[in-house]
């Protein structure tokens, strides 16, 4: 089967960074940064983004590019014989079928948002209709499962032109329209009259409000907002040339993911300090609170319809970017055509997302972790929490021992072409000090994790020795 390409350099910086571009920039990151305490948490989460988002960058893109295969194959062209890196692999692809499962239904929410500012249905309510209504949406089977449809069969439509003619030109145009929604919402933003008073809250850091939970929810926010350990970004680094070093296009790839995060909270921090909405309002800061925001605003339709729009072309650009890795796997364990893949491919996820969307209506009954938690929860917790931060050492330590590719086989394909080059001095960092950081995020995210009621394994380790 011939190696596709992509047609552009552009392309393949857009295509990664709206892989890494999504749900965790623009919905996440900005609730983080309210509960967290604005600009202290801001500041901390880009140090470890360069830190540790970076270097974990370009090892995948670095695999992908010198294998020229999927995450499912990339391991057998590069790893010695007998060896069974390439067993990561195929957890690689199972983790991108799980992600999948439960974000084209997050996607989906989004898009049912669109709908419902854009048609006026948001427009005359009260705050605690505006609540209600996101409730409602759970609780109909039929929207949840409708627009998580909808989102499947318009991202494999696209796949099915191909790479250049539909992954790479439709997320193109999406990720310049999403850019140039930013910047309008956000100067929208600036003329509110809170707008100081946010931007204060957001930008300055107080030094006083961090503790550890500071810390360690800015180095889970830095490291998962990527999505790296699941190959999303070694596939399109399998579509390249070696013309420019993968150092630089990482290098850039961040700029543009760091910069949406950081518009997003630009664009609702002066709107929560406006209107009188806490900023520390949690995962409902987009739905629920933004919706109240925008109904209580001046051409608030226009704008909330703008904003979600936005927030749509971020959703997808990953949905594209991980439905292709997904199909890239498949197709090269098949040896199918892209059109057949598409379809296979495409009811298989839309069958499997159905959990998720009934999981929070007629499966309400089946709460995996604490009340109220549901398939979602058990989805995200076993990828981000599981197979990214494991994922992630996989791919390191391939890359940095001498049992797997090695350093100097690594730091040759990120150094090839023109740009940014990766000191040799790094090698003890990669080596020693970032794996040391992987586990530490890993257990945090574990021992940390409320399993059931007012039931972590740190409570239950500190019970032991009261």
């Amino acid at each position: 089967m011939e190696r596709e390409r992509l047609g552009s350099r552009l392309g393949f910086i857009l295509l990664s960074a709206g892989c890494a571009i999504g749900v965790g920039n623009v919905w996440k990151f900005p609730w983080m940064a309210g509960q967290y305490g604005g600009g202290a948490f801001v500041l901390i989460y880009l140090i470890f983004l360069v830190l540790l988002g970076l270097p974990v960058m370009t090892v995948e893109f670095s695999l992908g590019r010198a294998s020229q295969s999927s995450p499912v194959k990339l391991y057998q062209k590069l790893e010695k014989p007998s060896q069974k890196w390439h067993l990561h692999g195929y957890a690689a692809l199972i983790a991108n079928f799980l992600l999948m499962m439960f974000y084209t239904s997050v996607t989906g929410w989004i898009l049912h948002y669109f709908v419902q500012f854009i048609s006026g249905n948001m427009t005359g309510i009260t705050n605690a209709q505006s609540g209600e209504k996101f409730g409602a949406m759970l609780q109909n089977p039929t929207i949840m499962v409708g627009f998580m449809a909808i989102v499947v069969v318009l991202g494999f439509t696209i796949l099915s032109f191909g790479l250049q003619k539909g992954v790479e030109r439709v997320t193109k145009y999406m990720m310049l329209v999403l850019l140039a929604l930013m910047v309008i919402l956000a100067i929208n933003s600036f003329t509110l009259e809170g707008a100081k008073e946010g931007l204060t809250f957001y930008l300055k850091p107080d030094l006083s409000v961090i503790n550890g939970n500071v810390i360690v929810g800015a180095m889970n926010q830095a490291f998962f907002t990527l999505s790296l350990g699941i190959g999303s970004m070694a596939i399109f680094g399998s579509y390249i040339g070696k013309e420019r070093s993968l150092l630089g296009e990482s290098v850039n790839i961040l700029v543009l993911d760091t910069f949406v995060a950081v518009v997003a909270g630009l664009i609702i921090f002066p709107a929560c300090f406006t209107f009188d909405v806490q900023p520390n309002a949690g995962p409902s800061l987009l739905f629920v609170t933004m919706a109240k925001v925008f109904n209580n605003m001046s051409l608030g339709r226009l704008w909330g319809s703008l904003f979600f729009l936005f927030m749509f072309f971020a959703a997808m650009s990953t949905v594209i970017a991980v439905f292709e890795n997904i199909l890239a796997c498949v197709r090269e364990l098949t040896g199918w055509t892209r059109v057949k893949a598409c379809v296979i491919v495409g009811v298989a996820i839309l069958i499997l997302s159905v959990p998720c969307a009934l999981g929070f209506n007629l499966w309400s009954s089946f709460e995996p972790f604490a009340s109220g938690s549901s398939v979602l929860d058990l989805e995200d917790f076993l990828v981000s929490n599981c197979f990214l931060p494991i994922g992630a050492l996989c791919y390191l330590l391939f890359c940095v021992t001498k049992k797997g590719w090695g350093f100097e086989n690594y730091l040759a394909e990120v150094n090839s072409g023109k740009g940014l080059k990766l000191p040799k001095w790094l090698k003890s960092y990669m080596t020693y000090v970032l794996p040391v950081v992987i586990v530490a995020l890993f257990l945090v995210g574990i021992f940390t994790f409320q399993f059931a009621d007012d039931f972590t394994l740190w409570g239950w380790l500190k019970s032991l020795f009261a």
